[in-house]
């Protein structure tokens, strides 16, 4: 495993979303199969992406992350679950992991010396 970054924390808290995605049709008993599915999936993916992040940082993880979360934003009206329950839960976890992946990503690749000789 490399050298702990200050940024992992923050793929710390998106590991936390997925697992809380991934749990979250057991916890809020989905009735939409579709939402079920796809706020699973995502979940899983989040968390898989973010332990790969935590272990060998890579831009395309926190990319993967940012289009997931976008994704889950999205997903209620392409999947046909608005107005449900999951559709609370998909979006607000949506935005959560996809402004922690935006920020990591900036905070990375923000460059502190550029700023302090301008």
């Amino acid at each position: 495993m490399s050298r702990w970054r200050r940024e992992s924390v923050l793929d710390l808290y998106c590991l936390m979303a997925g697992l809380f995605l991934f749990a979250s049709p057991w916890l809020f008993a989905f009735a939409n199969e579709s939402a079920r599915i796809d706020i699973w999936t995502s979940g899983a993916l989040i968390a898989a992406t973010s332990i790969i992040a935590i272990a060998a940082f890579s831009n395309w993880g926190e990319w993967l992350k940012f289009l997931l979360g976008s994704w889950l934003v999205v997903s209620p009206w392409m999947l046909g679950f608005v107005h449900t329950k999951a559709m609370h839960v998909s979006i607000g976890a949506g935005i959560t992991v996809a402004f922690l992946a935006a920020l990591e990503l900036w905070l990375v690749n923000c460059d502190p010396q550029q700023a302090t000789t301008s």
